[in-house]
């Protein structure tokens, strides 16, 4: 089963807090949507309200073409997946996974039978048996998906899943969480403060900032064409470069061809780019030099800050090739291709033109 959601005009408050503000949010059937954003940003309070353990303060909330806003959660056709699993420590595996089953009256051979399905589909069938405390962490975050999907529902919430697995075990889950959700077609939405596991299981991103959304759409273009300057830096580095109007063009500190503005009235400007866009070779636009201030080797890359030569209160974060190791103290000429410049004023992207 599987179902679209519909938010409109949602607002919620907690006293004189307001913790979401204007809240309108679609997302297809079937579709992987990440709510990802700092600490306190709303997105585990919306996921609450998606789940009907808030009632929000005003809004609606629409799954499957019906109204949900005042159902209480366990007449909703969603479930919720916590971070800290919430497994019986005295039943098996099977039992745990049937639980859901069980509380609706099914039958103990029909439901063990369902939960056989759905261990087969996380890679524990042979493990029914075993008790939580015998598995992983991993093993346990699957069997928590098994028991979420034993009951059919039409979404799935996951809030933060994989926040308690060390790093090499949270790439692993995401690939699995990610396969297993194109294979059952349920909408699943996920919170996470985690970029680059947003990245890898979305189909939508959608950035939450201050109770509000900042911005929403497929991973690439979030990362790669952010609607705002709160959705460029949260998606992970970048470079910020302060930029300004003469007459109509911009100018920065670092004497690059100018920039033709955008059609706005701003005076104050950013031009922005990706550490991964700047090079040392040739390009377009010269960024004069900069001196390397540090570096680190993250397998791929070097991941180093550099200094302008030409105004010394601007630093760069660039990554270069495993190749060749930029040398601390190196002056190096830095280049960017101007259609991966994004321009920011106020709180909203322009694209650069040269």
């Amino acid at each position: 089963m599987t179902a679209s959601i519909s938010i409109k005009g949602l607002h919620h408050t907690f006293g004189a807090f307001q913790a979401l503000k204007n809240i309108d949010l679609s997302i297809d059937a079937g579709e992987y949507t990440v709510l990802l954003g700092p600490s306190g940003c709303g997105k585990t309070t919306l996921l609450s309200i998606l789940g009907g353990f808030l009632v929000p303060t005003q809004g609606l909330v629409m799954i499957g073409e019906k109204d949900m806003t005042q159902v209480q959660p366990a007449k909703r056709p969603t479930t919720t997946m916590f971070q800290d699993y919430a497994l019986f420590p005295h039943m098996s595996l099977k039992d745990n996974v049937a639980f859901g089953l069980r509380m609706r009256g099914m039958r103990k051979q029909a439901r063990h039978a369902k939960a056989d399905q759905f261990l087969e589909l996380v890679g524990l069938f042979h493990d029914g048996n075993k008790r939580p405390h015998e598995l992983s962490g991993g093993q346990r975050q699957r069997v928590a998906l098994a028991r979420a999907l034993a009951v059919n529902p039409d979404v799935l919430l996951l809030d933060e899943p994989l926040g308690a697995l060390d790093l090499k075990l949270r790439r692993s889950m995401q690939d699995e969480l990610k396969a297993i959700q194109r294979e059952v077609g349920t909408t699943f939405v996920h919170v996470t403060h985690d970029q680059e596991e947003a990245m890898a299981i979305a189909d939508r991103i959608v950035v939450m900032n201050a109770g509000q959304i900042e911005d929403q759409g497929a991973p690439d273009r979030v990362y790669r064409r952010p609607c705002s300057l709160f959705a460029a830096n949260f998606m992970g580095e970048i470079n910020q470069i302060p930029a300004w109007r003469e007459q109509n063009r911009l100018a920065t500190l670092l004497g690059h061809p100018p920039i033709a503005p955008p059609d706005s009235d701003a005076e104050q400007w950013v031009a922005c780019v990706r550490p991964e866009q700047l090079s040392s070779e040739p390009r377009e636009w010269s960024l004069g030099t900069a001196t390397v201030v540090n570096n680190a080797f993250f397998g791929a890359h070097y991941r180093c800050h550099l200094r302008s030569d030409k105004a010394p209160n601007l630093t760069f974060v660039a990554h270069f090739p495993p190749s060749h190791e930029p040398k601390v103290g190196e002056s190096l000429a830095l280049y960017v291709d101007p259609q991966h410049i994004s321009l920011f004023a106020d709180t909203h992207v322009k694209e650069a033109v040269a």
